[in-house]
C-alpha cells in the first residue's frame, strides 16, 4: 500500500505558474505508474497527466498539453506537476494517483486504472 499526500496548491494569477507535489509513502513507489487528475465544482474528475514508473513516458490531456509538465523523483518518492500559463479553466481540486496495474513502460489515463488516491489540493486562478 502507498499513501499519497498532495501539496502546493493555492491561488495564482492567470498566466502564472504553480508546482504541485505528491509525496508517497512506501518502498515500492518506483514500481507505480502515477497520474494527476482534477475535479472542478459540479464536474467529473478528469485526467490531466500521467507518467510511467521511471518517468520516461508521459501523457497529457489536450487541455494542458504544452503548459503542464509531469515528472517524478523516485529517490524522493515524489511526483510533481508543473503548471505554467495558468488559465481561468484550470481551477479545480488536483489529485495524484498511483496505479499498481500499469506495466513499467505504460501510462494510465483512466480513473479505474488507479488504485490509490491522495486527498487533493485546491488550485484557484485569479483573472
Amino acid at each position: 500500500q502507498v499513501q499519497l499526500v498532495e501539496s502546493g496548491g493555492g491561488l495564482v494569477q492567470a498566466g502564472g505558474s504553480l508546482r504541485l507535489s505528491c509525496a508517497a509513502s512506501g518502498r515500492t513507489f518506483s514500481t507505480y505508474a502515477m497520474g494527476w487528475f482534477r475535479q472542478a465544482p459540479g464536474k467529473e474528475r478528469e485526467f490531466v497527466a500521467a507518467l510511467s514508473w521511471s518517468g520516461g513516458n508521459t501523457y497529457y490531456a489536450d487541455s494542458v498539453k504544452g503548459r503542464f509538465t509531469v515528472s517524478r523523483d523516485n529517490a524522493k518518492n515524489t511526483v510533481y506537476l508543473q503548471m505554467n500559463s495558468m488559465k481561468p479553466e484550470d481551477p479545480a481540486v488536483y489529485y495524484c494517483a498511483a496505479s499498481l496495474q500499469t506495466p513499467s513502460w505504460g501510462v494510465s489515463l483512466h480513473r479505474y486504472e488507479y488504485d490509490m488516491w491522495g486527498q487533493g489540493t485546491h488550485v484557484t486562478v485569479s483573472t
